[in-house]
Protein backbone atom coordinates (compact mmCIF):
# COMPACT_ATOMS: atom_id res chain seq x y z
CA UNK A 1 0.00 0.00 0.00
CA UNK A 2 1.19 3.70 -0.55
CA UNK A 3 2.04 4.56 2.86
CA UNK A 4 -0.02 7.94 2.76
CA UNK A 5 -2.47 9.55 0.02
CA UNK A 6 -0.43 11.89 -1.25
CA UNK A 7 1.71 9.17 -2.44
CA UNK A 8 -1.19 7.28 -4.04
CA UNK A 9 -2.56 10.65 -5.81
CA UNK A 10 0.91 11.56 -7.23
CA UNK A 11 1.61 7.85 -8.73
CA UNK A 12 -1.84 8.07 -9.99
CA UNK A 13 -0.85 11.08 -12.08
CA UNK A 14 2.31 9.63 -13.03
CA UNK A 15 0.48 7.04 -14.58
CA UNK A 16 -2.51 8.88 -16.16
CA UNK A 17 -1.09 12.09 -17.40
CA UNK A 18 -3.18 15.10 -18.46
CA UNK A 19 -6.25 13.28 -17.11
CA UNK A 20 -7.51 15.84 -15.10
CA UNK A 21 -11.27 15.30 -14.66
CA UNK A 22 -10.20 11.94 -13.92
CA UNK A 23 -7.52 13.27 -11.12
CA UNK A 24 -10.35 15.08 -9.83
CA UNK A 25 -12.92 12.75 -9.25
CA UNK A 26 -10.49 9.94 -7.59
CA UNK A 27 -9.02 13.24 -5.36
CA UNK A 28 -12.55 13.69 -3.67
CA UNK A 29 -13.58 9.92 -3.62
CA UNK A 30 -9.87 8.73 -1.80
CA UNK A 31 -10.28 11.88 0.76
CA UNK A 32 -13.30 10.60 2.12
CA UNK A 33 -12.24 7.11 2.03
CA UNK A 34 -8.73 7.04 2.66
CA UNK A 35 -9.29 7.34 7.09
CA UNK A 36 -11.70 4.09 6.49
CA UNK A 37 -9.52 2.30 4.06
CA UNK A 38 -6.77 2.86 6.33
CA UNK A 39 -8.44 1.27 9.44
CA UNK A 40 -9.26 -2.15 6.79
CA UNK A 41 -5.70 -3.84 6.83
CA UNK A 42 -8.07 -6.44 4.34
CA UNK A 43 -9.00 -4.08 1.73
CA UNK A 44 -5.34 -2.65 1.72
CA UNK A 45 -3.68 -6.13 1.49
CA UNK A 46 -6.06 -6.72 -1.62
CA UNK A 47 -4.99 -3.18 -2.89
CA UNK A 48 -8.77 -2.17 -2.92
CA UNK A 49 -8.19 1.31 -3.69
CA UNK A 50 -5.23 0.55 -6.02
CA UNK A 51 -7.32 -2.05 -8.19
CA UNK A 52 -10.25 0.75 -8.20
CA UNK A 53 -9.12 3.26 -9.84
CA UNK A 54 -7.99 1.12 -12.80
CA UNK A 55 -10.91 0.27 -15.24
CA UNK A 56 -11.14 -2.96 -16.09
CA UNK A 57 -11.03 -2.32 -19.57
CA UNK A 58 -10.84 0.60 -21.86
CA UNK A 59 -12.43 0.19 -25.26
CA UNK A 60 -11.31 2.90 -27.80
CA UNK A 61 -12.08 2.90 -31.54
CA UNK A 62 -12.41 4.78 -35.05
CA UNK A 63 -16.25 5.26 -36.21
CA UNK A 64 -16.50 6.38 -39.87
CA UNK A 65 -19.70 7.73 -41.36
CA UNK A 66 -20.97 9.69 -44.50
CA UNK A 67 -22.30 12.91 -44.11
CA UNK A 68 -25.60 14.25 -46.53
CA UNK A 69 -22.89 15.88 -48.71
CA UNK A 70 -21.09 12.59 -49.11
CA UNK A 71 -18.36 13.21 -47.44
CA UNK A 72 -16.21 10.58 -45.19
CA UNK A 73 -16.10 11.98 -41.40
CA UNK A 74 -14.06 10.46 -39.05
CA UNK A 75 -14.61 10.25 -34.80
CA UNK A 76 -13.61 8.63 -32.03
CA UNK A 77 -15.31 6.09 -29.54
CA UNK A 78 -14.94 5.28 -26.22
CA UNK A 79 -16.33 2.49 -23.97
CA UNK A 80 -14.35 1.88 -20.57
CA UNK A 81 -15.93 -1.17 -18.70
CA UNK A 82 -14.73 0.90 -14.63
CA UNK A 83 -16.11 -2.50 -12.40
CA UNK A 84 -17.87 -5.07 -12.63
CA UNK A 85 -18.09 -6.30 -8.68
CA UNK A 86 -21.79 -5.87 -8.12
CA UNK A 87 -23.27 -6.33 -11.76
CA UNK A 88 -23.05 -5.92 -15.85
CA UNK A 89 -21.35 -2.41 -16.68
CA UNK A 90 -23.76 0.37 -16.54
CA UNK A 91 -23.51 3.79 -17.45
CA UNK A 92 -24.43 6.35 -19.96
CA UNK A 93 -23.11 7.42 -23.77
CA UNK A 94 -22.01 10.63 -24.20
CA UNK A 95 -21.97 11.89 -27.19
CA UNK A 96 -20.10 16.19 -27.31
CA UNK A 97 -17.41 17.28 -28.88
CA UNK A 98 -15.89 17.31 -25.35
CA UNK A 99 -15.67 14.08 -25.11
CA UNK A 100 -12.41 12.52 -23.89
CA UNK A 101 -11.02 9.37 -22.37
CA UNK A 102 -10.27 11.47 -19.14
CA UNK A 103 -13.87 12.50 -18.72
CA UNK A 104 -15.15 9.51 -19.27
CA UNK A 105 -12.79 7.57 -17.25
CA UNK A 106 -13.96 10.51 -14.62
CA UNK A 107 -17.56 9.75 -14.84
CA UNK A 108 -17.10 5.90 -15.20
CA UNK A 109 -15.28 5.93 -11.72
CA UNK A 110 -17.83 8.13 -10.22
CA UNK A 111 -20.93 5.92 -11.99
CA UNK A 112 -19.20 3.12 -9.85
CA UNK A 113 -19.90 4.32 -6.34
CA UNK A 114 -23.56 5.74 -7.51
CA UNK A 115 -24.64 2.14 -8.63
CA UNK A 116 -23.37 1.03 -5.66
CA UNK A 117 -25.55 3.26 -3.43
CA UNK A 118 -28.52 2.23 -5.61
CA UNK A 119 -28.11 -1.37 -4.30
CA UNK A 120 -29.24 -2.42 -7.71
CA UNK A 121 -27.19 -5.21 -9.40
CA UNK A 122 -24.73 -3.00 -11.36
CA UNK A 123 -21.43 -1.89 -12.01
CA UNK A 124 -19.80 1.16 -13.39
CA UNK A 125 -19.10 2.03 -16.97
CA UNK A 126 -19.30 5.08 -19.15
CA UNK A 127 -18.89 5.62 -23.05
CA UNK A 128 -19.07 8.12 -26.07
CA UNK A 129 -17.55 10.12 -29.07
CA UNK A 130 -16.68 13.17 -29.36
CA UNK A 131 -18.99 13.63 -32.19
CA UNK A 132 -22.11 16.24 -31.44
CA UNK A 133 -25.91 16.01 -33.13
CA UNK A 134 -26.08 19.66 -32.99
CA UNK A 135 -26.39 20.35 -36.25
CA UNK A 136 -26.94 17.27 -37.61
CA UNK A 137 -29.94 16.00 -40.08
CA UNK A 138 -31.29 12.85 -38.65
CA UNK A 139 -29.72 10.59 -41.50
CA UNK A 140 -26.52 11.82 -40.28
CA UNK A 141 -27.09 11.10 -36.93
CA UNK A 142 -28.37 7.70 -37.90
CA UNK A 143 -25.60 6.56 -39.74
CA UNK A 144 -23.21 7.79 -37.42
CA UNK A 145 -24.76 5.69 -34.70
CA UNK A 146 -24.82 2.41 -37.16
CA UNK A 147 -21.54 3.14 -37.40
CA UNK A 148 -20.99 3.50 -33.54
CA UNK A 149 -22.39 0.32 -32.82
CA UNK A 150 -21.11 -1.50 -35.06
CA UNK A 151 -17.92 -1.61 -33.10
CA UNK A 152 -19.56 -1.45 -30.02
CA UNK A 153 -21.59 -4.50 -29.90
CA UNK A 154 -18.92 -7.14 -29.89
CA UNK A 155 -18.19 -5.80 -26.27
CA UNK A 156 -21.78 -4.71 -24.48
CA UNK A 157 -24.68 -7.78 -24.09
CA UNK A 158 -27.78 -7.60 -21.61
CA UNK A 159 -25.42 -9.88 -19.11
CA UNK A 160 -22.46 -7.72 -19.59
CA UNK A 161 -23.04 -3.95 -20.32
CA UNK A 162 -25.85 -2.22 -20.21
CA UNK A 163 -25.32 1.04 -22.21
CA UNK A 164 -27.40 4.33 -21.31
CA UNK A 165 -28.44 7.92 -22.72
CA UNK A 166 -25.89 10.62 -21.80
CA UNK A 167 -25.44 14.12 -22.90
CA UNK A 168 -26.22 14.31 -26.78
CA UNK A 169 -28.06 10.64 -26.40
CA UNK A 170 -31.69 10.78 -26.36
CA UNK A 171 -34.22 8.76 -27.49
CA UNK A 172 -34.00 9.18 -31.23
CA UNK A 173 -30.18 7.80 -30.30
CA UNK A 174 -30.84 5.33 -28.58
CA UNK A 175 -33.51 3.97 -30.94
CA UNK A 176 -31.16 4.23 -34.05
CA UNK A 177 -28.17 2.44 -31.32
CA UNK A 178 -30.59 -0.38 -30.38
CA UNK A 179 -32.03 -1.33 -34.32
CA UNK A 180 -28.39 -1.71 -35.60
CA UNK A 181 -27.60 -3.81 -32.13
CA UNK A 182 -30.78 -5.81 -32.71
CA UNK A 183 -29.84 -6.13 -36.67
CA UNK A 184 -26.30 -7.23 -36.18
CA UNK A 185 -26.72 -9.79 -33.86
CA UNK A 186 -30.25 -10.77 -34.30
CA UNK A 187 -31.80 -10.85 -31.17
CA UNK A 188 -34.19 -8.56 -29.18
CA UNK A 189 -32.69 -8.25 -25.72
CA UNK A 190 -32.27 -4.82 -23.12
CA UNK A 191 -29.22 -4.32 -23.79
CA UNK A 192 -29.37 -0.63 -24.04
CA UNK A 193 -31.89 1.56 -21.20
CA UNK A 194 -33.56 4.50 -22.03
CA UNK A 195 -35.86 2.83 -24.80
CA UNK A 196 -38.99 3.95 -26.20
CA UNK A 197 -42.12 2.92 -24.21
CA UNK A 198 -43.18 0.92 -27.04
CA UNK A 199 -40.05 -1.35 -27.59
CA UNK A 200 -38.67 -1.78 -24.03
CA UNK A 201 -38.43 1.49 -22.05
CA UNK A 202 -39.81 2.15 -18.80
CA UNK A 203 -42.08 4.86 -17.52
CA UNK A 204 -40.55 8.09 -16.15
CA UNK A 205 -37.32 7.17 -17.18
CA UNK A 206 -36.57 11.06 -18.88
CA UNK A 207 -37.51 12.31 -15.59
CA UNK A 208 -36.31 10.10 -13.21
CA UNK A 209 -32.87 11.83 -12.17
CA UNK A 210 -34.48 15.35 -11.56
CA UNK A 211 -37.09 13.35 -9.72
CA UNK A 212 -34.95 11.19 -7.84
CA UNK A 213 -32.39 14.13 -6.95
CA UNK A 214 -35.66 15.91 -5.77
CA UNK A 215 -36.74 13.43 -3.15
CA UNK A 216 -33.00 13.00 -2.44
CA UNK A 217 -33.00 17.06 -1.57
CA UNK A 218 -36.38 16.34 0.40
CA UNK A 219 -34.58 14.30 2.36
CA UNK A 220 -31.91 16.39 3.68
CA UNK A 221 -34.88 18.72 4.12
CA UNK A 222 -36.53 16.72 6.37
CA UNK A 223 -33.21 15.68 8.48
CA UNK A 224 -33.09 19.54 9.85
CA UNK A 225 -37.41 19.38 10.46
CA UNK A 226 -38.23 21.65 7.54
CA UNK A 227 -39.69 20.46 3.92
CA UNK A 228 -39.27 21.15 0.45
CA UNK A 229 -42.56 22.36 0.27
CA UNK A 230 -42.31 26.72 0.38
CA UNK A 231 -38.76 26.78 -0.60
CA UNK A 232 -36.96 29.34 -3.32
CA UNK A 233 -34.82 27.19 -5.29
CA UNK A 234 -32.31 27.66 -8.57
CA UNK A 235 -31.96 25.12 -10.90
CA UNK A 236 -29.14 25.46 -14.27
CA UNK A 237 -29.95 23.96 -17.51
CA UNK A 238 -32.86 23.30 -18.88
CA UNK A 239 -32.62 19.37 -20.47
CA UNK A 240 -34.07 16.12 -19.19
CA UNK A 241 -32.70 16.45 -15.66
CA UNK A 242 -33.57 20.34 -15.03
CA UNK A 243 -36.89 19.24 -16.56
CA UNK A 244 -36.96 16.78 -13.71
CA UNK A 245 -36.33 18.52 -11.49
CA UNK A 246 -38.37 21.53 -11.88
CA UNK A 247 -41.63 18.91 -12.62
CA UNK A 248 -41.23 17.25 -9.03
CA UNK A 249 -40.70 20.58 -7.20
CA UNK A 250 -43.45 21.76 -8.48
CA UNK A 251 -45.68 18.73 -7.33
CA UNK A 252 -44.51 19.10 -3.86
CA UNK A 253 -44.81 22.72 -3.70
CA UNK A 254 -41.59 24.62 -4.23
CA UNK A 255 -41.02 27.30 -6.67
CA UNK A 256 -38.02 27.25 -9.31
CA UNK A 257 -36.61 30.44 -10.14
CA UNK A 258 -33.93 30.31 -12.34
CA UNK A 259 -33.12 28.00 -15.66
CA UNK A 260 -30.10 28.26 -17.90
CA UNK A 261 -28.73 27.96 -20.64
CA UNK A 262 -24.97 28.73 -22.63
CA UNK A 263 -26.15 31.77 -23.79
CA UNK A 264 -27.42 33.39 -19.63
CA UNK A 265 -30.22 32.51 -17.24
CA UNK A 266 -33.48 33.07 -16.42
CA UNK A 267 -35.10 34.76 -13.58
CA UNK A 268 -38.21 34.17 -13.12
CA UNK A 269 -39.60 35.62 -9.93
CA UNK A 270 -42.93 34.21 -10.17
CA UNK A 271 -41.95 30.48 -10.62
CA UNK A 272 -41.33 27.96 -13.41
CA UNK A 273 -44.24 26.06 -13.46
CA UNK A 274 -47.49 25.18 -15.78
CA UNK A 275 -47.25 26.44 -19.07
CA UNK A 276 -43.58 27.60 -18.36
CA UNK A 277 -42.89 23.92 -18.25
CA UNK A 278 -43.97 22.64 -21.55
CA UNK A 279 -42.81 25.65 -23.16
CA UNK A 280 -39.26 24.76 -21.58
CA UNK A 281 -39.79 21.20 -23.77
CA UNK A 282 -40.74 23.22 -26.84
CA UNK A 283 -37.32 25.30 -26.22
CA UNK A 284 -35.47 22.44 -26.23
CA UNK A 285 -36.62 20.33 -28.96
CA UNK A 286 -35.50 23.56 -31.40
CA UNK A 287 -31.67 22.31 -30.22
CA UNK A 288 -30.20 25.79 -30.10
CA UNK A 289 -29.66 25.21 -26.52
CA UNK A 290 -30.39 29.12 -25.20
CA UNK A 291 -33.22 30.31 -23.05
CA UNK A 292 -33.63 33.85 -23.65
CA UNK A 293 -36.60 32.87 -25.57
CA UNK A 294 -38.10 32.05 -22.33
CA UNK A 295 -37.78 35.55 -20.55
CA UNK A 296 -39.36 37.19 -24.46
CA UNK A 297 -42.21 34.59 -23.92
CA UNK A 298 -42.71 35.12 -20.18
CA UNK A 299 -41.14 38.72 -19.59
CA UNK A 300 -38.16 37.11 -16.85
CA UNK A 301 -35.18 38.53 -16.58
CA UNK A 302 -32.47 37.48 -18.77
CA UNK A 303 -29.05 37.78 -18.11
CA UNK A 304 -26.85 37.11 -20.56
CA UNK A 305 -23.20 35.29 -20.09
CA UNK A 306 -23.82 34.91 -15.97
CA UNK A 307 -25.12 31.51 -14.22
CA UNK A 308 -28.13 31.79 -12.03
CA UNK A 309 -26.16 31.39 -8.78
CA UNK A 310 -26.13 35.13 -7.84
CA UNK A 311 -29.73 34.61 -6.76
CA UNK A 312 -31.10 33.91 -3.42
CA UNK A 313 -32.52 30.72 -3.00
CA UNK A 314 -32.72 28.60 0.03
CA UNK A 315 -31.98 25.52 -2.63
CA UNK A 316 -29.56 25.16 -5.22
CA UNK A 317 -28.88 22.31 -7.96
CA UNK A 318 -26.66 21.94 -10.31
CA UNK A 319 -28.82 20.03 -13.26
CA UNK A 320 -26.11 20.53 -16.28
CA UNK A 321 -22.29 19.86 -16.65
CA UNK A 322 -19.58 19.20 -14.60
CA UNK A 323 -17.80 21.57 -12.81
CA UNK A 324 -20.56 24.33 -13.13
CA UNK A 325 -20.26 25.44 -9.63
CA UNK A 326 -16.64 27.58 -8.76
CA UNK A 327 -15.43 28.82 -5.50
CA UNK A 328 -16.61 32.18 -6.16
CA UNK A 329 -20.23 31.10 -6.70
CA UNK A 330 -20.36 28.88 -3.98
CA UNK A 331 -19.65 31.97 -1.73
CA UNK A 332 -22.29 34.03 -3.55
CA UNK A 333 -25.09 31.11 -2.83
CA UNK A 334 -23.61 30.94 1.04
CA UNK A 335 -23.53 34.93 1.10
CA UNK A 336 -27.21 35.49 -0.13
CA UNK A 337 -28.07 32.81 2.38
CA UNK A 338 -28.32 28.94 0.72
CA UNK A 339 -29.21 26.39 3.05
CA UNK A 340 -28.37 23.83 1.09
CA UNK A 341 -26.80 22.36 -2.74
CA UNK A 342 -27.51 18.78 -4.32
CA UNK A 343 -25.57 18.38 -6.94
CA UNK A 344 -27.87 17.15 -10.05
CA UNK A 345 -25.48 16.84 -12.46
CA UNK A 346 -21.92 15.05 -12.56
CA UNK A 347 -19.31 16.51 -10.10
CA UNK A 348 -21.49 19.99 -10.52
CA UNK A 349 -19.28 21.60 -7.96
CA UNK A 350 -15.36 22.37 -8.57
CA UNK A 351 -13.64 20.43 -5.58
CA UNK A 352 -12.68 23.74 -4.03
CA UNK A 353 -16.10 24.86 -4.51
CA UNK A 354 -16.88 21.53 -2.59
CA UNK A 355 -14.61 22.13 0.30
CA UNK A 356 -16.63 25.26 0.65
CA UNK A 357 -19.55 23.94 0.64
CA UNK A 358 -18.52 21.08 2.95
CA UNK A 359 -17.97 23.41 5.60
CA UNK A 360 -20.47 26.43 5.26
CA UNK A 361 -23.81 24.41 4.11
CA UNK A 362 -25.12 20.86 3.54
CA UNK A 363 -24.02 19.80 0.52
CA UNK A 364 -24.63 16.51 -1.37
CA UNK A 365 -22.54 14.91 -4.35
CA UNK A 366 -23.94 14.10 -7.49
CA UNK A 367 -22.87 10.41 -7.34
CA UNK A 368 -25.71 10.42 -4.54
CA UNK A 369 -27.95 12.80 -5.55
CA UNK A 370 -28.60 11.85 -9.66
CA UNK A 371 -28.39 8.30 -8.86
CA UNK A 372 -32.20 7.86 -9.19
CA UNK A 373 -31.32 8.46 -13.50
CA UNK A 374 -29.56 5.23 -13.28
CA UNK A 375 -31.48 3.40 -10.93
CA UNK A 376 -34.51 3.81 -13.40
CA UNK A 377 -32.22 2.47 -15.67
CA UNK A 378 -31.47 -0.87 -13.44
CA UNK A 379 -35.22 -0.99 -13.03
CA UNK A 380 -35.81 -0.89 -16.95
CA UNK A 381 -33.24 -3.98 -17.04
CA UNK A 382 -35.52 -5.51 -14.10
CA UNK A 383 -38.99 -4.93 -16.47
CA UNK A 384 -37.03 -6.41 -19.13
CA UNK A 385 -35.78 -9.43 -18.03
CA UNK A 386 -39.42 -10.17 -16.88
CA UNK A 387 -40.91 -9.34 -20.16
CA UNK A 388 -43.62 -7.11 -18.26
CA UNK A 389 -44.00 -2.90 -17.87
CA UNK A 390 -44.65 -1.83 -14.68
CA UNK A 391 -47.05 1.64 -13.64
CA UNK A 392 -45.68 4.97 -13.57
CA UNK A 393 -46.72 4.66 -10.03
CA UNK A 394 -44.82 1.67 -9.32
CA UNK A 395 -41.61 3.04 -10.55
CA UNK A 396 -41.91 6.30 -9.15
CA UNK A 397 -42.57 4.44 -5.44
CA UNK A 398 -39.46 2.19 -5.93
CA UNK A 399 -37.65 5.23 -6.76
CA UNK A 400 -38.77 7.28 -3.78
CA UNK A 401 -37.65 4.26 -2.15
CA UNK A 402 -34.51 3.59 -3.77
CA UNK A 403 -33.41 8.26 -3.11
CA UNK A 404 -34.43 7.39 0.59
CA UNK A 405 -32.34 4.21 1.34
CA UNK A 406 -29.32 6.53 -0.24
CA UNK A 407 -29.63 9.39 2.09
CA UNK A 408 -29.74 6.62 5.03
CA UNK A 409 -26.41 5.40 3.83
CA UNK A 410 -25.08 8.75 3.47
CA UNK A 411 -25.92 10.03 6.79
CA UNK A 412 -25.10 6.41 8.20
CA UNK A 413 -21.61 6.70 6.98
CA UNK A 414 -21.51 10.37 7.41
CA UNK A 415 -22.82 11.47 10.38
CA UNK A 416 -20.31 14.21 11.86
CA UNK A 417 -22.01 15.22 15.23
CA UNK A 418 -24.61 16.72 14.65
CA UNK A 419 -23.90 17.68 11.14
CA UNK A 420 -23.51 15.03 7.78
CA UNK A 421 -20.74 14.96 6.07
CA UNK A 422 -22.51 13.85 2.55
CA UNK A 423 -19.30 13.69 0.74
CA UNK A 424 -17.64 10.80 3.06
CA UNK A 425 -21.13 9.16 3.23
CA UNK A 426 -21.93 8.88 -0.13
CA UNK A 427 -18.16 7.96 -1.28
CA UNK A 428 -17.52 5.44 1.79
CA UNK A 429 -21.38 3.55 1.31
CA UNK A 430 -20.26 3.41 -2.09
CA UNK A 431 -16.90 2.09 -1.43
CA UNK A 432 -18.10 -0.28 1.02
CA UNK A 433 -20.08 -2.85 -1.16
CA UNK A 434 -17.53 -2.70 -4.29
CA UNK A 435 -14.49 -3.21 -1.44
CA UNK A 436 -16.55 -6.57 -0.27
CA UNK A 437 -17.92 -7.79 -3.36
CA UNK A 438 -13.96 -7.62 -5.38
CA UNK A 439 -12.61 -9.06 -1.79
CA UNK A 440 -15.03 -11.73 -2.15
CA UNK A 441 -14.34 -12.84 -5.75
CA UNK A 442 -10.49 -12.90 -5.93
CA UNK A 443 -7.41 -10.80 -7.23
CA UNK A 444 -9.40 -10.32 -10.51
Amino acid sequence: MKTDINEFIADLEKRTPGESEFHQAVEEVIGSVWEFYEKNPRYQKAKILERMVEPERVIMFRVPWVDDRGEVQINRGYRVEFNSALGPYKGGLRFHSSVTLSILKFLGFEQTFKNSLTTLPMGGGKGGSDFSPKGKTDAEIMRFCQSFMTELYRHIGPNTDVPAGDIGVGGREIGYLFGQYKRLKNEFTGVLTGKGLAWGGSLIRPEATGFGAVYFAQHMFHRIGEDIEGKTISVSGFGNVAWGAITKINELGGKVVTISGPDGYIFDSEGVSGDKVEYLLELRATNNDIVEPYAEEFGAQFFAGKRPWEVPVDLAMPCATENEVDLDDAKTLVKNGCKMLAEASNMGCTADAVDYLSEQIDYAPGKAVNAGGVAVSGLEMSQNSMRINWPREEVDARLKGIMKNIHETCVHYGRNGNSIDYVKGANVGGFVKVAEAMLAQGIV
